[in-house]
C-alpha cells in the first residue's frame, strides 16, 4: 500500500485567504512552455508534483525564500548584465503575473509596447509609422520627432517607490481572498537583493567593458531591478506608467509611444518639443528619481528618418538598423567558417543554423529588406545550399529533406455538406408537364428501345445549340419536338404539345433532362 500524501491530511488543508494549489500548477505549465529541454526544467519536472506542492506550502505558510540567481554577461544585441532565476522561482513569477497581469493591462496606455500580449517591437514600429503619417499629413507637412532615453533605467529604479505604488494598485483593483499572499510575493521579489550569494556563470573579465550604470553590483541602496526576470520586466513597465499618463493627460501629447525606457514624441512645432524636455526631466527626477540620458536626446525632422526599436523609419519605407545588419553579417561569416572546416553537418548542427538564420530573416521580413536578404544569402558558402533551401520569398530557410506539407481542404464541413446536397438535389422543370418521356430511337433503323419509362441523364456537351434544337411539328406522331439530344445515335423527343414560347433558355433545358 502506498502512503497517502500529506497534502490531503488535515494539517495541510487549504484555509481561507491562501492561494489555491491549482494556480501553482497552472503557473508551472506556463513556465515550462518552450523550455522543457533545459537542464533546470528537466530536473524540476522529474518530481514536479512534489516540487509544486512544496512551493504551495512555503508560500501559504510564509516561509518562501528566493534561491540564489545565476548572473552572466550577454553580448548581443548589446552588452548587458543578466540575472536568471532558478526554475522554482520562475514558477512564482508566472504565478504573480497570472494574478495581477490583467490589472496592469487595464492600467497601461495603448501606446506602451513592452511585455504585453499582441504588442512588442514590431507593433511599436507600425504605430510610430502611423503617427508620423498622421502628424505630417502623409509627409506633405513637416513634423519633428523628439526621442529620449533614461540613463541606466533598470539599475536606477527605486524599489521603495515601486513597491508602494504596486501595493496601492493591488489594494484598489484586486478583490480576491488571496490578496495578502500576492502582496507578500511581490514584496519578496522586489525587496530581495539579487547580488547576494549570486552564482557567476561568466568570467569576471567580461565585466571589464560594462559601464557601472548598467551593473547591479554598483547600484545605489534600495535601487535596481535585475534584468532577466519575468516579473521585473512587467514591474519596470509599470514604474513608468504614471509618466505615460502625465504625458497624455497633463501635457496633452497626442503622438507618443514608449517601449520600456525609450520613448518618442511627434509634433509639428519644434519649439514646443524643446520646451517639453525640462518639464519631462523635472517630473522624472522628482516623482520617479530617474534621469534622462544626456547623450541620447534626438530632435530631428521626420522626413530625414528616425531609428526606433531596431528599425530605421523613413518616408514610405522602413529598414533595419545598422547594428542588426552587422550582427546578421557576422552570422553569415561564422556559418561560412564552419562549413569550410567541416565536411558534413549533423542534424543537430543543421537545426541550430536554421534557427539562427530564420531569426534574422524573420526580423528583416517586417521591413523593406528583400534586396538585403538576397545579398546576404548569396554570400553563403556553396556547401550551405546542399543542406538548405529558401522558402516564402526569402523569409525562411528549411532543410532539403523536409517534405512539402499536403494542402488541407479549406472548405468547412458545413460548406462541403451544402455542396453535396446541391449536387444530389434534382432540378425542377420549368413547366408542369407529364414526367413520362418517350424514348424513340431513329438512328439508322434502330427502333428496338421504345420503353417510355427509361430515363437517361445527358451530359451538357451533348446539348446542341438552341437554333438546332427548335424543330418543326412531326407529321407521323403529331408531337412538337421541343428539342432533341444526341448520344450514341439516339434521339429523344417529348410527347407533349405546348407552344414554342414556353421553351426557356439553354440552362433551363437542362432541367428537363431528368
Amino acid at each position: 500500500m502506498q502512503q497517502q500524501l500529506p497534502l490531503f491530511s488535515k494539517k495541510h488543508k487549504q484555509e481561507e485567504g491562501e492561494i489555491p494549489l491549482i494556480d501553482f500548477f497552472m503557473a508551472y505549465f506556463d513556465c515550462r512552455k518552450n523550455k522543457r529541454n533545459k537542464p533546470d526544467a528537466i530536473k524540476f519536472e522529474i518530481n514536479f508534483e512534489k516540487e509544486v506542492i512544496k512551493l504551495w506550502r512555503e508560500v501559504n505558510e510564509g516561509s518562501y525564500e528566493i534561491s540564489p540567481l545565476n548572473v552572466f554577461i550577454s553580448d548581443k544585441p548589446v552588452k548587458r548584465e543578466i540575472f536568471a532565476a532558478q526554475f522554482r522561482d520562475r514558477v512564482i513569477h508566472h504565478l504573480v503575473i497570472n494574478k495581477i497581469g490583467k490589472i496592469f493591462e487595464k492600467k497601461f496606455i495603448y501606446d506602451s509596447y513592452s511585455c504585453r500580449k499582441g504588442k512588442g517591437t514590431h507593433f511599436g514600429v507600425k504605430r510610430i509609422k502611423k503617427m508620423i503619417r498622421q502628424c505630417s499629413d502623409n509627409y506633405q507637412k513637416e513634423c519633428w520627432i523628439l526621442k529620449l532615453d533614461i540613463s541606466g533605467y533598470f539599475m536606477s529604479i527605486n524599489r521603495n517607490i515601486l513597491l508602494e505604488r504596486l501595493i496601492k494598485l493591488i489594494n484598489e483593483n484586486y478583490h480576491k481572498k488571496d490578496k495578502e499572499k500576492v502582496i507578500y510575493l511581490c514584496k519578496k521579489i522586489i525587496k530581495t537583493d539579487s547580488t547576494i550569494n549570486c552564482i557567476r556563470k561568466s568570467p569576471k573579465l567580461k565585466w571589464a567593458g560594462l559601464p557601472k550604470s548598467k551593473s547591479l553590483f554598483y547600484a545605489s541602496k534600495d535601487c535596481g531591478l535585475p534584468i532577466g526576470n519575468y516579473t521585473n520586466q512587467m514591474f519596470a513597465n509599470f514604474y513608468l506608467d504614471s509618466f505615460d499618463h502625465y504625458m497624455k493627460n497633463n501635457l496633452k501629447v497626442r503622438y507618443y509611444g514608449r517601449y520600456v525606457d525609450d520613448f518618442l514624441i511627434i509634433d509639428r512645432d519644434k519649439e514646443k518639443l524643446k520646451k517639453m524636455i525640462p518639464i519631462i526631466e523635472t517630473f522624472l527626477s522628482e516623482k520617479l528619481e530617474v534621469e534622462l540620458h544626456p547623450k541620447k536626446r534626438y530632435l530631428q525632422q521626420a522626413s530625414k528618418g528616425t531609428e526606433f526599436l531596431g528599425s530605421l523609419i523613413r518616408p514610405w519605407r522602413c529598414y533595419i538598423s545598422n547594428r542588426l545588419k552587422c550582427n546578421f553579417w557576422e552570422l553569415i561569416l561564422t556559418i561560412n567558417r564552419r562549413l569550410k572546416k567541416k565536411k558534413l553537418l549533423n542534424k543537430k548542427e543543421q537545426k541550430e543554423i536554421i534557427a539562427q538564420v530564420n531569426s534574422y530573416l524573420g526580423v528583416c521580413s517586417h521591413s523593406n529588406t528583400y534586396n538585403l536578404r538576397r545579398k546576404f544569402l548569396s554570400e553563403l558558402n556553396w556547401k550551405f545550399w546542399g543542406y538548405f533551401k529558401t522558402k516564402y520569398n526569402l523569409t525562411r530557410i528549411v532543410s532539403n529533406e523536409e517534405k512539402p506539407k499536403q494542402r488541407k481542404n479549406r472548405k468547412s464541413k458545413q460548406k462541403r455538406d451544402e455542396i453535396k446536397r446541391k449536387k444530389a438535389k434534382k432540378p425542377k422543370s420549368i413547366r408542369k408537364i407529364n414526367k413520362e418521356l418517350a424514348l424513340m430511337t431513329a438512328s439508322k433503323g434502330n427502333t428496338q428501345n421504345n420503353n417510355p419509362q427509361l430515363r437517361i441523364k445527358w451530359h451538357r456537351s451533348d446539348l446542341r445549340k438552341r437554333s438546332d434544337l427548335m424543330k418543326t411539328k412531326s407529321d407521323t406522331d403529331h408531337t412538337v419536338p421541343l428539342f432533341y439530344l444526341t448520344k450514341n445515335n439516339h434521339h429523344i423527343y417529348f410527347k407533349h404539345n405546348f407552344p414554342r414560347s414556353d421553351l426557356g433558355k439553354r440552362s433551363d433545358l437542362m432541367n428537363l433532362m431528368n
